[in-house]
């Protein structure tokens, strides 16, 4: 049986970062630019170590039975690596990484250790930044979609409100623009990743995991246009400034997104818990 000591697993380690260095340097990049939607990218890794740290008696405890079939998926995963470099598409060099975790999983340690750690290596998907293309095109239809919510929202609530593309008009003289980083997609990106990991922890069946996971795009959605109603009216009450980026009530609220979300995901976690076991 083929086998691979400490040292050789510090070896496959190693030379995997190796081979993936300047993908992995875009993605600090990518992090930490200015009104990054991906800052949170850091965080993953550590979550995909604590994972595996989770299963560690069960990995113990598992039977290692190699499959020659993992290169069948490492292999590729390095030649379109390779491609992706050559051609500067980093996402999908980015997204290669999981594909070849999976094989060298599979090629040492085979699938019973593979099942065991999948959900963690699936879990890295969330630090790879989409193209900046996709991003702006998908944060423009997102900012449009919570402005025109939030003003209906605080039109329902009797504050006079017009909507001019991303421009909210509450008076005359006072009007909020809806930036891109008002968009929720960062939050979005975050959030989701949150509820699959909410999802994979907390006890219940499968099809109440996936709708868990599913409910944390729809509760980050709405978290966000939350957020922007409260800002709408810090607009209305006072002035615009008092809401512009950089103040109190915007940082704050910002803060709040994730509070609000979190929130309902334990909600949904609560009242999933409480009905009849599927």
């Amino acid at each position: 049986m083929r086998t691979i000591s400490r040292f050789g697993h510090f070896i496959v380690g190693a030379l995997v970062i190796a081979v993936y260095w300047p993908t992995f340097i875009w993605m600090i990049a990518r992090f930490e630019e200015a009104e990054s939607y991906y800052s949170h990218g850091y965080l993953v890794p550590l979550v995909f170590a604590y994972l595996v740290w989770l299963k560690r008696n069960e990995l113990k405890s598992a039977e290692i039975k190699p499959l020659g079939i993992g290169l069948a998926l490492f292999l590729p995963a390095l030649l379109l690596h390779l491609f992706a470099y050559f051609f500067e598409i980093n996402f999908i060099s980015g997204f290669t990484i999981i594909l070849a975790l999976f094989g060298l999983s599979l090629y040492i340690y085979g699938t019973g250790i593979t099942r065991k750690v999948a959900f963690a290596i699936l879990f890295l998907v969330f630090m790879v930044p989409l193209p900046q293309v996709f991003i702006i095109s998908v944060s423009f239809k997102m900012k449009m979609m919570a402005a025109q919510a939030a003003t209906f929202i605080i039109n329902l609530m009797g504050v006079p409100a017009v909507r001019d593309g991303s421009i909210v008009h509450l008076r005359p003289d006072t009007f909020l623009t809806i930036g891109s980083p008002c968009s929720g997609l960062s939050s979005l990106i975050a959030l989701t990743a949150l509820g699959a990991l909410y999802a994979y922890l907390i006890k219940m069946s499968t099809i109440k995991k996936v709708i868990i996971f599913a409910l944390s795009i729809p509760i980050a959605l709405g978290a966000n246009i939350i957020r922007i109603v409260l800002l709408l009216l810090v607009a209305f009450a006072y002035d615009a400034k008092a809401a512009s980026p950089g103040t109190f009530a915007h940082d704050f609220l910002g803060f709040l997104v994730y509070v609000f979300a979190i929130a309902g995901l334990i909600l949904a976690g609560r009242i999933l818990s409480w009905t009849k076991r599927t």
